[in-house]
């Protein structure tokens, strides 16, 4: 697999049929025809949209963080990551998780390439989710690999499960965040950390 995109969207990826007929049935359970000509195809695509949705099953995160640069010119203050896009899928409705992630960690002897922590983020948010474990792993898989003496992951996201069924209520945002290292236990650094983020008294 390539250091790019997880699953290159393709209309050659196979579809198993119990996938598609599963997509079908869902479609005639909605109230729809899965045989009317502009959903004769839709059972495919659903497939491997879905296929892409959750890429992050076939990529192990941690990997993205295995190789590190020591030669920093003796740099030893924060490395944040601001704004990172993502879009996930909650596990409980499948609805979408779109957000953004602030990631942050104080090295101690060696950095890595700052794509990489966007691939991480990516890795896990390209599964079945939910914002408080997402948050979660991405700081684990940071403070387990690269050892820094802090973690800061700060993730804001909207929810479709709310926004679009159920409560309805467009506009609100979760905010979640862990801390690890320093910036859980020092609450000077803590409030640096979240002052670059922007973020100070919401996290």
């Amino acid at each position: 697999m390539n250091d790019g995109d997880l699953v290159a969207s393709s209309p050659k990826i196979p579809v198993p049929d119990d996938v598609a007929d599963a997509v079908k049935t869902l479609i005639r359970w909605a109230g729809d025809d899965p045989a009317r000509e502009g959903l004769l195809d839709t059972p495919l695509r659903v497939a491997r949209a879905w296929k892409e949705y959750c890429a992050g099953y076939e990529d192990d995160p941690a990997r993205h963080l295995s190789r590190v640069f020591e030669e920093v010119g003796g740099y030893d203050d924060i490395v944040l990551l601001k704004d990172i896009p993502f879009q996930s899928h909650c596990e409980h409705h499948m609805a979408p998780i779109i957000g953004r992630a602030h990631i942050a960690y104080l090295p101690k002897n060696h950095v890595v390439g700052i794509s990489k922590l966007a691939r991480v983020l990516h890795g896990f948010a390209r599964r079945l989710q939910v914002q408080e474990r997402l948050t979660a792993e991405v700081a684990d898989c940071i403070w387990d690999n690269l050892k820094p003496q802090g973690v800061a992951v700060v993730i804001e996201a909207t929810h479709a499960c709310m926004t679009a069924r159920g409560v309805r209520t467009p506009g609100v945002g979760m905010v979640t965040s862990r801390m690890m290292g320093v910036f859980r236990e020092d609450e000077r650094s803590r409030r640096e950390i979240l002052a670059l983020m922007d973020m100070q008294g919401r996290a």
